[in-house]
């Protein structure tokens, strides 16, 4: 293996571990940097790598995943025959050290040598994106391993809706992988240098234009570039398809509530339905303020943000 080692994981404290990841990018940040993870934006992860956002906790899935790492690992044992050593080690990179990796395991190939062993968990719903291949994210994830180790292969086993075990062996992908080292090599160039990456439609990028951007200087004028006039072209068409999904969605919903009436639940295929009863107490601000004004303006909090909207001219 080509890889240096940064440190020994086996009894490492969450923080401190954290604190490695921030030293470069790991194998589950590689589909982020490539535009191929659902569930984050690259905007997102560069805020967490230049401590401008904390890394979100371990969710339940990634909980449960950890936990059933070993189980997955010796049903691949079990049914391959195939020895896996567990590797308890963070490693990085000699050619490209922003690229960090942790393994769940090596093993033998017959043909391609000592390959990776990656151990996996999915929801039945993702069933379908495990019968002919993997994943993008896991195939990126695998893909950047082997460019961290210079192995050529890896086994990738996974166990679907608690109930379905399944593995494949991948091969290393040399296009794939100079692909990924490029654009792994132009996000971390953005972290070193604190530039920010292009806004992308992310609650993250958001938060980091409020942040940047907390208040706008009263009547402040600003002629915009040619280019502004494409955005709000896109942001028009947004809001008028926003709309009739909006009517879509509403639709599907009244009709259910009426197929739904008094009941509090309703189940069709594998799907449950709710429309239930829920009680709440909220304050009567305007009745506080006309009666006991002095109090209201004790308790009330002042707060200010920045409006958005486009509008045509006169």
């Amino acid at each position: 293996m080509s890889a240096i080692v940064v440190t020994e994981t086996d009894h490492l404290p969450y923080k401190e571990w954290l604190e490695y990841r921030k030293q470069g990018i790991g194998g589950s940040d590689a589909s982020v940097v490539c535009g191929m993870n659902r569930y984050k934006s690259s905007i997102e992860l560069w805020m967490e790598k230049t401590d401008q956002l904390p890394y979100q906790e371990a969710g339940e899935a990634a909980y449960w995943g950890t936990q059933l790492e070993e189980l997955v690992r010796l049903e691949f044992i079990k049914r391959t025959k195939i020895e896996v050593k567990q590797v308890k080690q963070l490693l990085k990179s000699r050619e490209y050290p922003f690229m960090l990796a942790n393994l769940d395991g090596i093993c033998e190939h017959p043909d391609y040598g000592t390959c990776i062993f990656e151990a996996k968990t999915a929801s039945a719903y993702r069933m379908g994106e495990w019968e002919d291949s993997i994943p993008d994210e896991y195939q990126l994830q695998i893909q950047h391993y082997m460019a961290v180790t210079g192995f050529q292969g890896a086994y990738i086993a996974v166990l679907i809706g608690g109930n379905t075990f399944r593995w494949q062996f991948v091969a290393r992908d040399e296009e794939l992988i100079s692909m990924m080292i490029q654009l792994e090599k132009d996000f971390w160039r953005h972290v070193q240098e604190n530039i920010s990456l292009p806004m992308d439609g992310s609650q993250a990028a958001a938060s980091l234009l409020t942040q940047k951007f907390p208040d706008s200087k009263p009547k402040s004028h600003i002629t915009l570039p040619e280019g502004a006039m494409e955005l709000i072209e896109r942001y028009d068409q947004a809001c008028e398809q926003l709309d009739i999904i909006t009517q879509q969605k509403r639709e599907a919903e009244n009709r259910l509530k009426e197929m739904i009436g008094e009941h509090e639940i309703g189940t069709v295929g594998n799907r449950i339905v709710t429309w239930k009863s829920i009680s709440q107490e909220r304050l009567d601000s305007k009745t506080l303020k006309a009666e006991h004004p002095v109090l209201y303006q004790k308790y009330t909090n002042r707060t200010s943000y920045r409006r958005f909207s486009i509008k045509a001219t006169v």
